[in-house]
């Protein structure tokens, strides 16, 4: 019998490294799979007038889409083509601009 109490001594030791995958799994894993499908929805659903912010903190407005690029205008007649994946946020059209507490 001294087989059978080998394989329960292994499987006590790798039980909580067993856990920690599964713990792992359920707090980092997931969570980040489930935010790249919403960003991956968000961005299969834009639209030409809608408000954005780039990854990079730039805000503009699209006025092109196409497969994998748009095009944002990010002044009066200044358009940047970027790559859908470095729009980090959707703002609806007509988004009203926060306001500004400052008291001058």
């Amino acid at each position: 019998m001294p087989a059978a109490n080998d394989m329960q001594t292994m499987l006590v030791q790798f039980l909580p490294l067993i856990g920690l995958v599964v713990l792992f799994y359920f707090l980092m894993i997931r969570p980040q799979q489930t935010r790249m499908k919403a960003h991956q929805a968000m961005l299969a659903s834009i639209k030409r007038g809608d408000n954005v912010v780039l990854s990079s903190g730039v805000h503009g407005k699209i006025v092109r889409v196409e497969d994998a690029d748009v095009g944002v205008e990010i002044a009066t007649g200044v358009t940047v083509k970027v790559r859908k994946g470095m729009i980090s946020e959707v703002q609806a059209r007509g988004a009203p601009a926060p306001a500004n507490d400052a008291k001058t």
